[in-house]
């Protein structure tokens, strides 16, 4: 008989303060639906019992956030300390987990947020899962439309003018987003995969 090996679950929790990053995180949802993934899409400033739950039961947990003043926004480490329990409890242990952020300027000190997620993920007892692409538009020949435009590893990094609309959210960094989303459903599917194949040994 051959057994079905489920979809993976990945949740998204992130914040958007003007819309941007929740562009960034309808990218990352496309990505992983398309990579097979059932998705959980969660605003974590609107957190429901149930979106608990959801975040409980997911393989796979993405963050999101813009980078204000060179960290994530006060929604998400209020979302980032609401999470203590679960640490104590290890709910998250070895789930996979990435991010992604979004600032106005190029740089914007958006590292400083991705590292805050993954310092968050790694005191889950999570597995961290970088961007794994190289950077692009970083020679005479590159362009702006590369896939990591920005040139981050940690997770997917977003430039959006502080004065432009949702629309302005660039197109290279809404497919950064889609890839990181399909990378990180890609993981929890041969996570899962693992993990049946251990059980029948």
């Amino acid at each position: 008989m051959t057994e079905t090996i489920k979809r993976p679950l990945v949740a998204i929790a992130f914040h958007s303060g003007y819309g941007h990053t929740a562009v960034l995180a309808e990218g990352v949802k496309r990505g992983a639906e398309k990579a097979g993934a059932e998705v959980a899409h969660i605003p974590v400033d609107a957190i429901t019992d149930e979106d608990w739950q959801r975040l409980d039961a997911a393989d796979a947990i993405i963050f999101g956030s813009p980078t204000y003043m060179g960290g994530a926004s006060s929604a998400f480490h209020a979302f980032a300390e609401a999470t203590s329990g679960r640490y104590l409890t290890s709910v998250w242990a070895d789930k996979i987990a990435a991010g992604f952020t979004n600032s106005a300027s190029k740089s914007g000190d958006k590292l400083y947020t991705l590292n805050f997620m993954a310092a968050l993920a790694a005191q889950h007892h999570m597995i961290w899962v970088g961007l794994g692409l190289p950077p692009g538009w970083n020679a005479l020949t590159a362009s702006e439309d590369d896939l990591n435009r920005l040139g981050f590893w940690i997770g997917a990094g977003a430039s959006t003018p502080q004065d432009g609309g949702t629309d302005t959210v660039n197109a290279s960094d809404i497919a950064t987003a889609e890839h990181l989303g399909a990378r990180v459903a890609r993981q929890a599917d041969i996570q899962i995969a693992g993990r049946n194949s251990l059980a029948h040994r």
